[in-house]
């Protein structure tokens, strides 16, 4: 027998099975995948341009004009996560010189005005602390001093817990001669939000909170405004992975035969038709309505424990992802461990500009039950109880 010329061995852990622990995922995303969406997302692969394929993207596209609340024709799913949905918007509609304005209150503006600069835009920032929202007069100011072409704010800001209102700055944008750029990664289907109505421009989410899908597939629409800058472009996209004109070709948006432009991640999008058949089913108007009444209970438990909600106004609170303030006295790290050690159940620390200061718990999609606002709540009671104090 000759000698093997192979000098590095099969690693012993791949020779064991894979063992991956049942957890309770009321952290900030992923959620929890319901036993229909594993089922679907389990399903034996198929071509990414076979007929039955593109059947299911054209059943995704719908979904996401209904969840969406659009009739935009150019919408479709990103192969990639919320962020990469952010810089497909970002890089196609973002032109070397091209000037951004970036409502930043916490990592998600900090991300886009990152992104932006990447691209040679002229970024500007209009800033707010972080549990704070932008109203319309800080958005017209915004608009009347920095003149830009796109104006990147966040519906659902999940580092810190702020639902930003969006009524009336479409039209502001608009009045402007400015695109409105919106991201609904933690927001979409767990708050209301119109994208024809509202004037928004470019919305994109996520699969993996409310829609309670895998990571990997990002929702995003473009309106007709938002289409005609990208034929207006002097350059092409920077990167052709996330060219909007070779997607909307491959997902059917541009009445053009359809190419082949990548191999597109075929499970995940089973898993993706899933959430938001099950969307569709339950009904956004419900399923806006159960996440608000669950937040409204978490916050209560919270206050009865004698937390502090780190989001003062009620009314601008993200019913997706609740912060709390960490107690006086303890330490974030040691909260979060009891939980996943003692109740199997993650909740999250703070994120950016909150690290240190909040505990993050997010009830969505499936995971937005009564029950589950029960189980969070006796949990922090056992770990407050449990958890040593810190002597600082």
């Amino acid at each position: 027998m000759a000698t093997s010329l192979l000098r590095v061995p099969p690693p012993p852990e791949l020779l064991r099975p894979l063992a991956v622990p049942e957890r309770l995922l009321f952290g900030p995303g992923p959620s929890n995948v319901p036993s229909r969406i594993q089922a679907a997302g389990g399903r034996q692969i198929l071509g990414h341009m076979h007929p039955e394929v593109l059947q299911v993207m054209d059943e995704i596209k719908a979904g996401i004009q209904y969840a969406f609340q659009t009739q935009n024709r150019l919408t479709l799913a990103i192969s990639g996560s919320g962020h990469c949905a952010m810089e497909a918007a970002l890089l196609n509609l973002l032109e070397h010189g091209d000037t951004v304005l970036v409502a930043t209150n916490g990592i998600w503006g900090q991300r886009a005005a990152d992104i932006a600069r990447r691209l040679g835009a002229n970024v500007y920032e209009l800033l707010k602390p972080p549990g704070e929202y932008f109203t319309p007069r800080d958005i017209e100011q915004g608009l009347v001093q920095y003149k830009p072409l796109v104006l990147f704010i966040t519906h659902g800001e999940s580092s810190t817990g702020v639902l930003q209102p969006l009524e009336g700055l479409g039209e502001l944008c608009h009045r402007r001669g400015c695109l409105l750029l919106v991201d609904a990664v933690a927001s979409l289907g767990g708050a209301p939000i119109f994208m024809d109505q509202q004037e928004i421009d470019v919305l994109y989410s996520g699969s993996q909170k409310v829609l309670n899908s895998p990571p990997g597939s990002a929702p995003i629409s473009f309106s007709e405004r938002a289409r005609e800058k990208l034929l207006r472009r002097m350059t092409k996209p920077p990167s052709f992975y996330l060219d909007m004109g070779w997607l909307a070709n491959y997902w059917g948006c541009d009445g053009e035969p359809r190419r082949y432009h990548h191999t597109a991640p075929i499970n995940s999008f089973f898993s993706l038709r899933e959430g938001l058949a099950m969307l569709a089913e339950l009904g956004l108007e419900s399923s806006w309505e159960r996440h608000q009444a669950n937040c409204t209970q978490l916050c209560q438990g919270l206050l009865d424990l004698g937390l502090e909600l780190f989001v003062k106004e009620e009314k601008v609170r993200l019913p997706t992802i609740t912060t709390v303030r960490v107690p006086e006295g303890y330490n974030w790290k040691d909260i979060i461990a009891f939980l996943m050690d003692k109740h199997g159940m993650e909740i999250a620390g703070g994120l950016g500009p909150t690290v240190g200061k909040v505990l993050r718990i997010g009830l969505m999609g499936c995971n937005s039950t009564r029950g589950n606002v029960d189980r969070v709540l006796g949990a922090l009671r056992d770990a407050l109880s449990h958890c040593h104090r810190s002597r600082l």
